[in-house]
């Protein structure tokens, strides 16, 4: 597990299917770490997210090719446990009774913040090409004490 304490941003992102937008380049721009969670395309998107910051990322349903990416991480962030997977259907533990503070997942392109048992449960949506009519989204949590403050942004393009 890596660990990583006195970050004051992070950068949430899914679903690049192989695209990185000039736009989510710069609205990462200034984060500590990125945490993508998975689909991801093709290598050189995390290489071009690690020029930003440092990545941890997971293997998501078309991430086959890409070795070296396990289907969850579990990462500490500023005393917080963070799990990540792509399919929150496939989770396999109980985050609260494991000690995690926040999932995070992708797969279904929506963007959605939940709160549930004290976990926070965080979509970032999808920042790759447009699919299923959804908006391009990703996710922000910055922290205010030890309360993380978790925020969905919609970019135009």
């Amino acid at each position: 597990m890596r660990s990583f304490e006195s970050i004051s941003a992070l950068g949430l992102v899914s679903d690049t299917h192989g695209l990185l937008r000039d736009s989510v380049r710069v609205a990462l721009s200034g984060v500590g770490l990125i945490i993508h969670a998975g689909d991801v395309g093709r290598r050189s998107i995390l290489e071009q997210l690690e020029a930003i910051a440092p990545v941890v990322a997971v293997c998501g349903n078309v991430d086959s090719g890409l070795a070296g990416l396990s289907p969850t991480e579990t990462v500490s962030v500023n005393g917080h446990l963070i799990y990540v997977l792509h399919n929150l259907e496939t989770l396999d533990l109980v985050p609260e009774k494991a000690g995690i503070s926040i999932v995070v997942s992708g797969h279904s392109h929506r963007a959605r913040i939940d709160r549930k048992n004290g976990v926070y449960y965080i979509n970032p949506g999808s920042v790759g090409p447009r699919r299923f009519q959804l908006p391009i989204t990703y996710a922000t949590m910055g922290f205010r004490g030890n309360e993380p403050i978790v925020k969905v942004i919609e970019l135009d393009q």
